[in-house]
């Protein structure tokens, strides 16, 4: 019988606004319980410090040259997630997943910078802490992300839905998972593929005191400029970072939109986004010879109806796009849920990364191990 572990994963996305935490039991292969699920926010000092920070950061050097900023904001994203570490959970025998805050993440360089310091975590709180949970996967030829896709399975197998089967995670970048068999086979294939909610947070940041368009609401009154749209998707139809299996937010920029109004910049922005997710839904899912085309849903975007609905109106007749709250998951702790799940397969030894899942040379361990 499989040892059964419990875990906590803090999971802090490219929307920079907080730490998913999520409590599971599971013995890292077949099965999973979600014990609690909880959103910290960040302060707003937090908050308005890692945006200023990214907006600056495009390259490597630009990390040395920002090194003393970065290395006061990992201290206080640590001292944050300690707190959560101590209301979400006071046994010793939790081990957790800690992510950390990605500030950039160049898979061409094979670097993926999170902000987070594993080691004064583990000291604040006496836990077994798992980090870079990237790193290995790099250093093996991968892009070090995405990094859900054996969670994916699992819920597909613990939720019994029919495979074939594509996961759709919008988060700031979007990335799917197409899974093809149950557990036990390594049939399953993922990648980024673009924006998610990234550009459309950006415009909003931007253009106004708002964090987020909350539920399209900004989408919905505002109409889309179709030459700023169609240019648009000529300048992404010949980027030359096609080959790419992982992104970093900063790979895309709103500097088309300038000039319109902020609900004109939003509606064309989620109009645009939408376009790239239909195009890889179509050019990597709906050309195979599937006899049943299903999508999940996940992430924070699945909560924007403009995007959902822009979506589903250009997918085919016999595709079926549901919520994964559908199946009985929060869409918003997938990635918690995740990484909980990651650390207790990197406790035990076990890869947690695929060639057709990052482009690693061969399936990868990951994370690193600090307390005992």
């Amino acid at each position: 019988m499989q040892k059964i572990y419990t875990s906590l994963g803090l999971m802090s996305g490219t929307s920079g606004d907080g730490v998913d935490a999520s409590i599971i039991k599971s013995n890292g292969i077949d099965q999973f319980e979600v014990i609690k699920d909880k959103f910290f926010e960040y302060d707003s000092h937090i908050y308005k410090n890692f945006h200023s920070l990214k907006d600056k950061i495009f390259y490597l050097n630009d990390l040395k040259k920002l090194s003393k900023d970065l290395i006061d904001l990992e201290r206080k994203i640590t001292l944050f997630n300690a707190k959560i570490i101590k209301e979400m959970n006071n046994s010793q025998k939790t081990i957790v997943g800690f992510h950390g805050q990605t500030i950039y993440h160049n898979s061409g360089e094979k670097i993926s910078k999170q902000l987070g310091d594993g080691r004064l975590l583990h000291q604040l709180t006496q836990k077994r802490i798992i980090f870079n949970f990237r790193k290995n996967d790099l250093r093996n030829g991968g892009e070090g992300a995405p990094l859900a896709s054996l969670f994916h399975q699992l819920i597909s197998k613990q939720k019994k839905i029919k495979l074939p089967v594509c996961f759709l995670n919008i988060g700031g970048i979007s990335n799917i998972t197409i899974i093809k068999k149950p557990i036990g086979s390594l049939e399953l294939f993922s990648l980024d593929i673009g924006p998610g909610n990234c550009l459309i947070d950006s415009w909003v940041r931007k253009n106004s005191n708002l964090r987020f368009d909350l539920d399209g609401k900004l989408a919905l009154a505002g109409k889309i400029n179709e030459i700023i749209l169609e240019q648009a998707q000529d300048l992404y139809s010949n980027r030359t970072n096609k080959q790419k299996i992982s992104f970093d937010t900063n790979d895309f920029d709103i500097s088309f939109a300038r000039g319109l109004s902020l609900e004109d910049g939003a509606t064309t922005l989620t109009r645009f986004t939408a376009d790239i997710i239909n195009e890889s839904l179509f050019s990597l899912f709906f050309n195979k010879d599937f006899t049943y085309r299903d999508i999940i849903v996940c992430g924070g975007g699945r909560k924007n109806k403009i995007l959902l609905n822009a979506i589903k109106d250009n997918l085919p007749t016999n595709a079926n796009l549901s919520l994964i709250d559908d199946y009985g998951i929060n869409g918003d702790f997938v990635e918690s849920q995740a990484f909980a799940f990651l650390a207790i397969r990197s406790i035990k030894n076990l890869p947690i990364s695929f060639p057709n899942t990052t482009g690693c040379k061969k399936p990868c361990t990951g994370g690193e191990l600090i307390g005992n």
